[in-house]
């Protein structure tokens, strides 16, 4: 008899017609949104679940759902899930990092080049008939080349944008990170290590690529975005949270920086009203990894860790990008 498995949302059809081979299928093509007590019953009976950023799995969905051994993110980020709780309960997580590194860095330098020369703000102006006349200082912006980008977060989307900055721009790069990274990978991509106060003094263009964490909530608030230019364009690739939108939008009205980009929120889909009353902001809806061949890539790599935590296919027992590796060994007979 074949496990049984959720899909909790909407994705490529022929992709999860991919996965009745090993397992029977719940999905939802309708693409509900699924609260809490939905995501439980939904979870009955179920050895394995496909989640997004949409569905928390936390102790109390992990006591509710005991048949639950496998919970495989469709994204990088995961603080949606409580990896403690389910590694205590033998439950394998995994996230889809790599595949998405690239298409996400592009959007990133996509987004801070917009927010640097005021391209929304530009483009608004147009569109309610505005655009009378030329002027020397209609939506004057800040250059990109050879101005210094500052990546908060120097991991594999960080180091993706600084070879963008540093390579494609001419741009002077410095970084700051939990840990330094090595002399040679610094030299290969002409960035220099600093601390978070210089990091922010010197930004002409601040990016943030951090996973978000309990500790990295509102790691740039009021006091951080003291300490930059009033030239200064900050953008958020990250997760909502690590930048307090309201201090954001203060800062934006006062003009105490330039201009943000921002592609993550507090509370997402809900947007604070504050920055949505603000013009000198960019704003796109979580959208950094949507391209067609990034987001099957997830999908199917998001597959691929569920058939071989679940103890099917060729690479039974060894999912490609586990989060919990440890609770391999403890999974229940039959399954690894």
């Amino acid at each position: 008899m074949k496990p049984s498995i959720l899909v909790a949302r909407a994705v490529f059809p022929d992709l999860v017609e991919r996965l009745r081979a090993w397992f029977e299928v719940d999905d939802n093509p309708e693409d509900h949104i699924l609260d809490r007590p939905q995501l439980i019953q939904r979870l009955q009976g179920k050895a394995g679940v496909i989640t997004t950023g949409s569905e928390r799995i936390d102790a109390q969905v992990l006591d509710a759902c005991p048949e639950l051994r496998a919970v495989c993110n469709m994204a990088v980020g995961y603080n949606n899930l409580d990896v403690p709780a389910c590694t205590a309960r033998g439950v394998l997580c995994s996230n889809t990092p790599d595949v998405l590194t690239e298409t996400t860095a592009d959007f990133g330098f996509a987004l801070m080049m917009a927010t640097a020369r005021r391209i929304t703000e530009a483009e608004h102006f147009l569109r309610r008939g505005e655009w009378t006349r030329w002027a020397y200082d209609m939506f004057i912006g800040a250059d990109v080349h050879r101005a210094t980008l500052a990546v908060l977060g120097m991991g594999r989307i960080g180091q993706a944008i600084a070879r963008r900055g540093r390579f494609g721009f001419g741009m002077q790069v410095i970084y700051h990170n939990r840990s330094r990274l090595p002399a040679d990978t610094e030299a290969e991509l002409g960035a220099r290590y600093v601390d978070k106060p210089t990091l922010l003094r010197e930004a002409d263009h601040l990016v943030i690529v951090v996973p978000y964490s309990a500790e990295s909530h509102h790691l740039i608030g009021a006091q951080e975005l003291a300490q930059m230019k009033p030239t200064a364009t900050l953008t958020n690739i990250a997760r909502g949270g690590i930048v307090d939108d309201v201090a954001l939008a203060s800062a934006l009205r006062e003009r105490r920086i330039a201009a943000a980009g921002l592609d993550v929120f507090e509370g997402e889909p809900r947007v604070h009203p504050d920055l949505l009353a603000v013009p000198n902001v960019v704003l796109t809806p979580h959208i950094a990894s949507a391209t067609v061949a990034t987001r099957r890539a997830m999908f199917t790599l998001a597959s691929d860790n569920l058939v071989a935590a679940l103890g099917c296919g060729p690479d039974a027992g060894r999912p490609p990008t586990p989060l919990n590796p440890e609770v391999l060994s403890r999974m229940r007979p039959g399954l690894t």
